[in-house]
């Protein structure tokens, strides 16, 4: 009975024997862990997992002195080479059973960190959005004052400013609509996210031969619904901005690896999806600079002398329309972008 109980808990708990050896685990645990009772069973849990706060010395100094411990935001390295963050409490149940409950911490803090960067991103979608009705509507009587008054000269020489007056107008009013992000609406279609990938591939060696661009794709993706258009805008963006920034600190062998991963159970903002699509931008460029990771996606923003600011605000735009997001990790030598989309079906 209390194990049908526990088998429906959210919670992940593990149950040991007295030499830390796998006994039974709910379905949660299966999940948090990635590991399958039916082929585990009996094997020791420190050989499936790594800490670095010492879980077998936990799990040991509970069982001798049959006295309960719990470990807050401890970190836990999987076989496949994922790191969690979690709570665990040891539970001595006998001396040769001890109850282990396992409750991550990545989602909570995931969601913190999301919820504060789309509220960051709504703030600027309205304040961006101001200032360009604020900017286009000068822009605009500028530029039908200037082709007036080139109707009235009859010096060419004077007409030629008049048309540098229109065509610097056009210019900010196009960098205004940048900044505003894409202009129409999202078409959702089954996309196959590694034609995207292949089309951006594409794109970056014929611009950049120097440049390795290497693939690690996972072939058993579904398609996701999105606009394959837009979904390249966004890829090539980011491939574009790691690039630049390793052309730019003439970064010796530079590398650019396009890599596709399933997610599952995965928390976006405060949802919690089945299925996520990460697509992992990475290079080995110098970084991005510790003063640029809190504005990284902000419009006209950029760590480069040439660079516009708007790329990596646009693609940010882009994957919100799609209900995914993107996140960085870097340090000199190893800049991952990741591109996270849900791969459920998308309801308005």
């Amino acid at each position: 009975m209390y194990q049908r109980l526990m088998e429906h808990l959210s919670t992940a708990v593990v149950l040991l024997d007295g030499e830390l050896r796998l006994q039974w685990m709910n379905p949660a645990a299966e999940a948090l862990l990635a590991i399958s009772l039916s082929r585990v069973k009996g094997g020791r849990l420190c050989a499936l997992m790594e800490s670095d706060d010492g879980l077998g010395e936990v799990l040991g100094k509970a069982r001798d002195e049959f006295h309960p411990f719990t470990q807050r935001e401890a970190r836990l390295v999987l076989l496949a080479g994922e790191t969690l963050t979690v709570d665990y409490t040891v539970t001595p149940l006998s001396r040769q059973e001890l109850l282990l409950e396992i409750e991550p911490r990545d989602r909570l803090m995931r969601i913190s960190r999301e919820e504060a960067l789309l509220t960051r991103q709504e703030t600027i979608k309205v304040l961006t959005r101001g200032l360009a009705h604020e900017v286009k509507n000068p822009l605009g009587g500028i530029r039908g004052a200037a082709q007036l008054l080139e109707r009235d000269l009859d010096d060419p020489n004077l007409k030629e400013f008049t048309r540098i007056i229109v065509e610097e107008v056009d210019r900010l009013r196009d960098l205004v609509d940048s900044m505003l992000g894409p202009n129409r609406m999202t078409r959702h279609e089954p996309l196959n996210i590694h034609k995207v990938l292949e089309r951006v591939r594409s794109l970056m060696i014929v611009e950049h031969p120097q440049v390795r661009v290497e693939r690690d794709y996972d072939p058993s993706l579904p398609d996701l619904a999105g606009d394959e258009a837009q979904m390249i805008q966004a890829v090539l963006n980011v491939a574009r901005n790691a690039v630049e920034s390793m052309n730019e600190a003439a970064t010796p062998g530079p590398r650019l690896v396009l890599r596709t991963r399933a997610r599952r159970q995965f928390t976006l903002g405060a949802e919690r999806h089945r299925l996520v699509c990460e697509v992992g931008v990475i290079d080995n460029g110098p970084g991005v600079p510790d003063g640029l990771r809190e504005t990284l996606f902000y419009p006209m923003v950029s760590g480069r002398a040439e660079g516009s600011g708007l790329g990596l605000s646009i693609a940010q735009a882009i994957l919100h329309q799609h209900q995914g997001l993107i996140e960085c990790d870097s340090v000199p030598g190893q800049t991952e972008f990741r591109l996270l989309i849900p791969l459920e079906k998308r309801h308005d």
